[in-house]
């Protein structure tokens, strides 16, 4: 900046009690940095700060900045693209996606839609695609890009223009039934890759998800890199989000993180176009401002993209500093009416509030003043953030970029209160918007909404391809051609816990030893991610510190108290063990960036997720349900599952839903094993699966802190246990009763049958391994069935007609949870459920389960009582 530009922002003090001092201080100071330069300016003002913040003078720096650019015009680089072509181009996807979302609804008046939101943000994506947003190509790895959910009509225009998506595709937007019978591709309403896998990578459309998402995404490629198994160097995350996402608590949680791990490979831009769905973000306030502080705050790089290039001659001749002082003072909400009105009322209301403001508006038209642009509508000052960003080491960047909602709607939709839900507009509006993007289209055309693709050997294609070219390809694009990686045999690494010889140990503890084994594997080994949010040690995992190492950015800095022990604990810089701290929001997003490694980089990994159950799905379930739909390979652990096992935490620990939970997130498949040979069986499939078959599933499968002798697995069970049931035991007797029991339940399941057959009474014990596995195979042949398939019987319904008698199911989960296999139950034969309902509590775990009606003293009664009925 020049002295003249850094006076200005030095707004006269009306509390000042020697002018005459304070214009030497400043006159000082600019003299310090016209001679030295601001790398010297800076170091004397960090001096200076530590001497103001001493305990007498108490004083800190404002976190915000005056309200104009960061990057000033004389340190903007030269734009290498061709603005006119560019901009052209940023009009007709404007156009395009503006023509697909009322199409829709002209169709369909309830499909919805947005088109505010990418009028807002289409020049934000623009700069990126021409320029930054590099595709996963020979020698590059590719860019991980963000995009704003609201604003994917636009990414489809774009992808219309460049011949990946068709005329029909478009006019399939969110009939994604209807499309494909059309033979067109039904478009989503947002990015989801579950259901265009080979177009949308990561899905954003719950806000909030996307920002700890990308965070974590940023980390995992360090920790990569940091690790030797794949470099990362060079490559970015990009996000584009909105500043009311920014309300969100997943969108700040994880600032410091991003700070901490010197994540300069992260650059957020934030759609600050100040208005939410209903209204102004902060009408009262400033988004930017706030936003400032809380970045600044954070630790990250801030770059504030406020005004166009048509404001730099206002800047430059406003001497006094009138607009910097205006702008200090008009909120948010008054902002959004500037947007909304035109430039008459601009004139009127904004450059009329002073005889400096109004000199300065001297000699422009209305129509100059109603095309004043804001910062994240011009491609020069984006271009100029973008690569000051892309260029920063050593801290991510936030760029603050202020546009206005339904940029270039007009009177039907810019700044208006209405405009996130405006899906339609009459001819009048059409022909409005058609005009002011000066769109090579007819009024005909314009008032039906027909979508325009220029000549393929037109100047504006040839450029839109041959940008992309030099950017290795076309984004978004989704990929999932991984090498396979080699399982071990479940004997190498399991064989303690199938044949386990009735050794007392808990499930949890079979798995942490079955981790150990299979983290040596020389192949499958290194591609393991262990996973905790800040439980290692309640998991018993301290031996796995000295093994593989707990990841740090930094290595380890310090001496641990515990240095002399065998667990002591270790932090290295290839450490292997993500511990993300008291966060199940970052460790599952931390989950979810190993767990879509095979696709996002090309690289599979295998995270595992230890937890405690409780704070799994109820906690985290969006999370869960984001990872689901970008089709996560990996394996979630609930331990000290159950509402019974975790005897003295209480009624907010005890977990007894989630499971019910789990059933709901089609790609997940759950499980409840009572023992480790069971755990080790289905352990073995989900690799298998993920790893080998490559199929798009997870794995949910709870743990029990509670240790029992655990019996060998009977010889030919393994389908079975994947299957979600086998028969575990049978006892003699005239009468029968079945058995089943799931989890922590299974030992007292077993007791209740003792007790039953030295009663006289027979029984047959199903260990259940999985009710959702169980309720996903007969619900299925009954789809088939009414399908007109021939009727088959479902793989429950033929384990229990080798049974007789009533049917009792218990589980530590809530009675929702086996009543989901209640229609498969063999006809004419009972069938009671007993579960966990209701809040936990504090006691032991035989008092629990008294309490409850899961023990086995409660499963003789039923089984009584059904036998009676019966």
């Amino acid at each position: 900046m020049t002295d003249h530009s850094l006076s200005r922002f030095l707004a006269a003090d009306s509390g000042d009690i020697d002018p005459v001092e304070t214009a030497e201080w400043r006159d000082a100071f600019l003299s310090l940095v016209a001679a030295h330069g601001p790398a010297r300016a800076r170091f004397i003002l960090d001096q200076l700060a530590v001497l103001a913040r001493g305990p007498h003078i108490g004083w800190s720096p404002e976190l915000v900045t005056p309200y104009v650019n960061t990057i000033a015009v004389d340190q903007q680089p030269a734009f290498p693209g061709d603005l006119a072509l560019e901009e052209k181009l940023a009009s007709l996807m404007r156009w395009n996606a503006l023509a697909m979302v009322a199409r829709a609804n002209m169709a369909y008046g309830e499909l919805g839609g947005h088109i505010a939101s990418y009028a807002s943000a289409a020049d934000l994506f623009e700069v990126g695609f021409n320029h930054f947003f590099r595709a996963r190509a020979a020698g590059h790895g590719g860019d991980l890009v963000f995009f704003q959910p609201h604003s994917a009509p636009g990414v489809y225009a774009r992808a219309y223009l460049e011949g990946r998506l068709d005329e029909q595709d478009l006019a399939h937007y969110r009939q994604e039934i209807t499309g494909p019978r059309r033979g067109a591709r039904g478009l989503s309403s947002y990015p989801h890759p579950y259901l265009m896998p080979d177009f949308w990578q990561f899905p954003t459309g719950s806000m909030g998800i996307g920002p700890i998402s990308s965070i974590y995404h940023a980390r995992f490629m360090h920790y990569l890199t940091h690790r030797g198994l794949l470099d990362c160097a060079g490559r970015k995350v990009w996000g584009v989000f909105g500043d009311g996402e920014m309300d969100e608590p997943e969108s700040m949680s994880a600032l410091t993180l991003a700070s901490r791990e010197r994540l300069d490979n992260l650059v957020w831009v934030v759609n600050c176009n100040l208005q939410r769905l209903d209204g102004p973000v902060r009408g009262n306030g400033r988004i930017i401002d706030e936003l400032e502080k809380l970045f600044h705050g954070a630790g990250w790089n801030v770059i504030k993209l406020v005004w166009g290039s048509d404001w730099d001659g206002l800047f430059a001749r406003d001497q006094a500093g009138a607009l910097v002082r205006a702008f200090a003072s008009t909120v948010d909400g008054q902002m959004q009416t500037f947007a909304a009105k035109d430039g008459r009322f601009n004139r009127d209301n904004f450059f009329g509030q002073n005889e400096e403001l109004a000199r300065l508006a001297q000699g422009m038209t209305d129509e100059q003043i109603d095309r004043l642009k804001r910062g994240g509508h011009d491609l020069v000052k984006i271009h100029a953030a973008y690569a000051a960003a892309a260029a920063h080491v050593g801290a991510p960047t936030v760029i603050l970029a202020h546009t206005k909602k339904g940029y270039g709607m007009g009177t039907a939709g810019q700044g208006k209160m209405t405009t996130h839900s405006q899906k339609k507009l009459d001819d009048a509006a059409l022909i409005e918007f058609r005009n002011r993007f000066n769109l090579p289209i007819s009024d005909d055309q314009a008032r039906g909404l027909e979508f325009f693709r220029p000549a393929a050997d037109s100047p504006e294609m040839q450029y839109l391809h041959e940008r992309r070219a030099r950017l290795g390809g076309y984004v978004p694009r989704r990929r999932s051609d991984a090498a396979p990686v080699p399982v071990p045999a479940l004997a190498s690494y399991a064989a303690f816990a199938t044949a386990a010889g009735g050794k007392e140990m808990s499930t949890t503890m079979a798995f942490v030893r079955m981790l150990g084994n299979l983290l040596k594997d020389p192949q499958l080994g290194p591609r393991i991610v262990p996973i905790v949010a800040d439980e290692a040690r309640t998991f018993g995992m301290a031996n796995l510190f000295k093994q593989v190492g707990i990841y740090s950015s930094v290595g380890q800095r310090y001496e641990p108290e515990d240095i002399g022990s065998v667990l002591s604990y270790r932090e290295a810089l290839d450490g292997q063990i993500l511990e993300e701290g008291i966060s199940e929001a970052g460790a599952v997003a931390s989950w979810t960036a190993a767990a879509t490694s095979y696709s996002v980089h090309g690289f599979p990994m295998l995270p595992f997720y230890i937890y405690y159950s409780m704070f799994g799905f109820q906690r985290v379930g969006d999370l869960i349900w984001a990872a689901a739909d970008q089709r996560a390979r990996g394996f979630l652990l609930g331990a000290t599952s159950g509402r019974t096992t975790l005897a003295g935490e209480g009624l907010q620990h005890q977990d007894g839903s989630s499971h019910a939970v789990a059933a709901t997130v089609p790609n997940c498949r759950a499980y409840d094993p009572a023992f480790a040979g069971e755990m080790a069986v289905i352990v073995a499939r989900g690799m298998l699966e993920m790893l080998q078959e490559q199929r798009d599933v997870f794995y949910y499968v709870t743990l029990m802190n509670e240790n029992y002798p655990q019996p060998d697995l009977p010889a030919g069970v393994e389908e079975d246990v994947v299957s979600g049931c086998y028969r575990f035991a049978s006892h003699p007797g005239a009468q029968r009763v079945t058995l089943l029991g799931s989890g922590a339940i299974l030992t007292e399941v077993l007791k209740a049958a003792g007790e039953l057959a030295a009663g006289g009474i027979g029984c047959d014990v199903f260990s259940v391994t999985s009710w959702s596995e169980l309720a996903r195979d007969g619900q299925a042949l009954e789809r088939q069935a009414l399908a007109g398939e021939a009727p088959r019987v479902p793989f429950v319904s033929r384990q229990l007609a080798a049974s007789a008698g009533p049917v009792i199911a218990a589980s530590d989960y809530v009675r929702a949870v086996p009543e989901s296999i209640r229609a498969f139950v063999p006809a004419g034969r009972r069938y009671l459920t007993l579960g966990t309902d209701g809040f936990g509590r504090s006691d032991t775990r035989a008092a629990l389960r008294e309490f409850f009606g899961v023990d086995a003293a409660s499963i003789v009664r039923a089984a009584r009582s059904a036998l009676g009925a019966g």
